[in-house]
């Protein structure tokens, strides 16, 4: 496959926001999940439930997403696709 072919099916325009937090993927054994999470700048760091990210914490990972806990409340992230 031609690389420009292999790019456009691996690539979803749009799907990461700027300027917000984005979850890139999910890895590890189902009983210990960590994900990896763009964050608002731009900046990519490797997550655990406990985890600061921002101004909020991860609460829980799971295959489809994060969940974070900012101001009191629960925000799910999901993986961009999922």
């Amino acid at each position: 496959m031609a690389n420009t072919t292999v790019a456009s099916a691996a690539t979803q325009r749009g799907a990461l926001k700027k300027n917000s937090v984005s979850v890139l993927g999910v890895f590890g054994p189902q009983s210990e999940l960590q994900a990896l999470m763009r964050l608002s700048s731009g900046r990519v760091k490797k997550v655990k439930p406990g985890s600061r990210v921002g101004s909020g914490k991860v609460v829980a990972i799971d295959v489809e997403g994060v969940v974070l806990r900012q101001s009191g409340q629960n925000r799910r992230i999901d993986i961009p696709g999922s």
